[in-house]
């Protein structure tokens, strides 16, 4: 099937924006500004109309509406990128009524079940002739790719540390905090010493060093379909762990300490107060750094049995930060959009492209990667 009309859901909010304005240079295609409201759709319409390649049309649509399955339909995507977060909650909805519609789909979920489970819908994908990508985001994505990459340098895999640690002045998206917020305080199952353990979100700190220019910052634990995608995929793994931080302490440790409130049963559900969270942390907007960045830490034994730890940093300068976790969506969209990408099927986004398509990607903007190897 050819892939020339492409609707984002969401595509005017903190991530769709950004996928709207990269893909509206792509010539030959159709662009649908697609969110609950027309009014912002048509702002991103008009801003982007004298300079977009692509042709840009905006649409009302409310994936809780009763009849959103039909009024997706009635648009003809041969593609939905769906960015309406948070996923914590959602059902399958949207990438159900893709497959009615005939209609590939790709979303940026963070959320561990949401993305870990989309698999149920794979045989209705196949049937339907569909890709359906659940996760196409930083994690795992990303974070699944720059593994496959550097994995094949071990005879024997054993510990995967990473963290994920943006920029104070980076642009907030409600949708994240609030996704994060649902489990601030809450159990984690995470696979540590070969067997599955519970840790508590957004606590456990420590301070890691990324490089010259990030600097070492505060971390916390954050669930992740990694944790869970990663143990599966690469059986002589001991130990996952993912982290994320905030770069002001006095943020960081406030969610630290609104963690331990949770977790002792005070308040059993922060996301429920992401609005004025937010707000607040605006108030800070000034300090701190645009500069954000990933670290992956691999670690186990090379070929000739000696221990080997690799770790490779990405680092985004000059606000860009927010621009990472579109980048995954962006490639798979490119690789729709040409036919390079022919497999069918719902899955999780893990290794659907190589690094060297992020590389691609990633020309021109502000955002560095490097590999340290560290032997014995």
């Amino acid at each position: 099937m050819s892939c020339q009309r492409i609707l984002i859901l969401g595509g005017y909010g903190n991530f769709g924006k950004r996928i709207t304005e990269t893909l509206a240079d792509t010539a030959d295609i159709t662009l649908i500004i697609a969110g609950r409201r027309n009014a912002p759709a048509q702002r991103l319409q008009a801003q982007l109309q004298n300079t977009a390649r692509a042709r840009l049309e905006t649409a009302e649509l409310d994936l809780h509406a009763a009849d959103f399955e039909a009024r997706l339909a009635a648009l003809k995507p041969d593609l939905v990128i769906h960015t309406g977060g948070p996923f914590q909650g959602q059902d399958y909805r949207v990438p159900r009524a893709c497959i009615t519609a005939g209609c590939h789909y790709i979303d940026l979920a963070d959320d561990r079940r949401f993305v870990c489970d989309i698999s149920q819908l794979d045989a209705e994908a196949r049937a339907a002739g569909v890709l359906l990508v659940s996760g196409a985001s930083s994690v795992p994505g990303l974070s699944s790719c720059v593994i496959a990459h550097y994995a094949d340098q071990f005879s024997r895999l054993d510990d995967i540390d990473f963290a994920i640690a943006p920029g104070n002045q980076a642009e907030r998206g409600e949708a994240t905090v609030r996704g994060i917020l649902s489990y601030t305080g809450h159990p984690i199952r995470v696979w540590q010493a070969g067997r599955w353990q519970q840790v508590y979100g957004w606590m456990s700190l420590r301070r890691l060093y990324f490089d010259a220019t990030i600097g070492r910052r505060p971390l916390a634990n954050v669930d992740i379909p990694d944790l869970e995608l990663l143990p599966a995929a690469y059986p002589t793994v001991r130990s996952v762990r993912f982290q994320a931080g905030l770069e002001l302490g006095l943020l960081h440790y406030g969610m630290w300490l609104m963690a331990g409130i949770a977790r002792i049963g005070l308040v059993r559900d922060w996301s429920r107060w992401s609005k004025p969270i937010v707000r607040a942390s605006e108030w800070f907007i000034r300090w701190g750094t645009d500069t954000g960045g990933m670290q992956i830490n691999l670690r186990g034994l090379d070929h000739q049995q000696q221990p080997l730890h690799l770790k490779w940093v990405l680092g985004a300068t000059g606000g860009i930060g927010p621009y990472i976790p579109t980048l995954s969506a962006l490639i798979l969209a490119r690789r729709l959009i040409s036919g390079e990408l022919s497999e069918r099927g719902a899955m999780p986004c893990m290794n659907l492209f190589p690094l060297s398509a992020f590389e691609q990607e990633t020309q021109g903007l502000a955002i560095y990667h490097q590999l340290e190897t560290h032997r014995g």
